[in-house]
């Protein structure tokens, strides 16, 4: 059986090395002993899967893919080009948008994430009125919340584009939406998400890395990476087996009443490690049979 390899963004300027955001994690990953290629993100997200995958070595064997994100209706694409080479994705389309987009995750870590509900906006779809995320929000108790898309939200616009201080008031709650709407433009993933707001501790955030359901690193959030706290796994654990995708990553705060709560889920192939990490670890655990 031929051992996994991992496919790295190319630089966009000298295509035959690595992007140089994941220079150092390719030299881990070949210091683990994988085979590594490269793909051209840009020409994936222009649509041309064939020649992004032109340099992967026919029938070179399964990939994990680590790079930038990937749209999830782009992804397909890339495992379609990439078997048409005689090669595969150990992340298949299906799992990659489960992990990635906050709908196909929420379900297994509704107990331990704040309470969410999300309405999905197709691409070329009008913006609708206003009146709607009022209703939306009405399956949210009361209270403060939160504006962000399937996978991210804007929260260096804090009060402009991201935190609204009552979700009951129509007026702010459309202002904040359409703010974020109009900042994230043709970035938007998926559709809006109104999350309930929970305080948390300032700084007390980690990223857990899971691989088959199992905890192989605990990285400092890529936000605080002079900070690494210590969160109690055994719940998330079981969440994580149950969503069932082979390598995520949970990012954890620490709420300011003590409880650890998951605040993000992600595809482990396009999250980020803290400055400085080139993932040998990482990569040695994701080798193993």
């Amino acid at each position: 059986m031929t051992p996994p390899g991992f496919l790295f963004c190319c630089d966009p300027l000298r295509p035959r090395l690595p992007d140089p955001q994941f220079a150092q994690e390719a030299a881990a990953a070949r210091r683990a002993g994988a085979q590594t290629a490269l793909v051209d993100h840009d020409a994936l997200l222009a649509g041309d899967a064939e020649s992004a995958v032109g340099g992967v070595r026919r029938d070179s064997g399964p990939y994990w893919y680590r790079g930038w994100m990937i749209p999830p209706a782009r992804y397909p694409e890339l495992e379609r080009a990439l078997s048409a080479r005689g090669c595969s994705l150990l992340t298949d389309a299906s799992a990659y948008r489960t992990a990635h987009e906050l709908p196909g995750w929420y379900e297994a870590f509704s107990e331990l994430t704040p309470r969410s509900v999300w309405r999905a906006l197709p691409a070329g779809e009008a913006l609708p009125d206003g009146s709607v995320w009022s209703r939306l929000a009405g399956a949210l108790a009361p209270g403060p919340g939160i504006v962000k898309d399937f996978v991210k939200s804007r929260k260096h616009e804090w009060h402009e584009a991201c935190f609204v201080p009552e979700l009951g008031d129509a007026d702010r709650l459309a202002s904040v939406v359409g703010r974020f709407l109009e900042l994230q433009g043709d970035f938007l993933a998926g559709g809006v998400v109104l999350r309930a707001y929970e305080p948390f501790v300032p700084g007390g955030e980690a990223r857990v890395w899971w691989v088959d359901g199992e905890a192989v690193r605990v990285t400092a959030h890529p936000d605080t990476p002079d900070r690494l706290p210590s969160p109690g796994l055994d719940a998330v654990g079981e969440a994580v087996r149950a969503l069932g995708c082979r390598w995520v990553t949970t990012d954890m705060a620490l709420r300011e009443d003590g409880t650890w709560r998951v605040v993000e889920v992600g595809d482990g192939q396009v999250s980020g490690l803290p400055a400085g990490d080139d993932g040998g670890s990482l990569f040695e655990a994701l080798l193993r049979p």
